[in-house]
């Protein structure tokens, strides 16, 4: 049994826990067990991994998170930064599933982090997974 660190960044209640019912349940659906952390927002996702990766405790990670436009370049900033954080760390060989939804507007949110309709949580905790396998084949 594999232990899977959520981490999310718990801005938007009603569509973070959209996206953790749809990664807890393929977690627990594939055998898995799974933990969950809360940070600030999207930006604070990539470092919370790297300090739970040093812990050594965790086999994958699955980075949670909805960044919804606004009228400011903030929202580029926060998500190219925290989409170049997790890859960084994906990079450096940790088993890690992107679910931080970027998105025009809470409609799109809403129908990607539904577990009933794309169910991007579910599919981010999958990619974790899918990648946690292929680290092991790797060695």
């Amino acid at each position: 049994m594999a232990r899977i660190l959520i981490v999310e960044a718990r801005f938007y209640d009603h569509l973070n826990d959209m996206l953790i019912a749809g990664a807890c349940a393929a977690i627990e659906g594939a055998g898995h067990q799974a933990e969950i952390v809360t940070v600030p927002g999207a930006l604070e996702v990539p470092g919370a991994i790297a300090m739970a990766a040093e812990t050594g405790r965790y086999d994958a990670y699955v980075a949670l998170g909805v960044v919804i436009r606004g009228e400011t370049y903030h929202f580029e900033i926060v998500s190219n930064e925290s989409a170049r954080g997790v890859m960084a760390l994906t990079m450096d060989g940790l088993a890690i599933g992107n679910g931080i939804l970027t998105t025009e507007n809470e409609a799109q949110a809403i129908h990607r982090a539904d577990p009933g309709q794309l169910d991007k949580g579910g599919g981010a905790a999958m990619a974790a997974l899918a990648m946690l396998k292929l680290r092991e084949r790797f060695g």
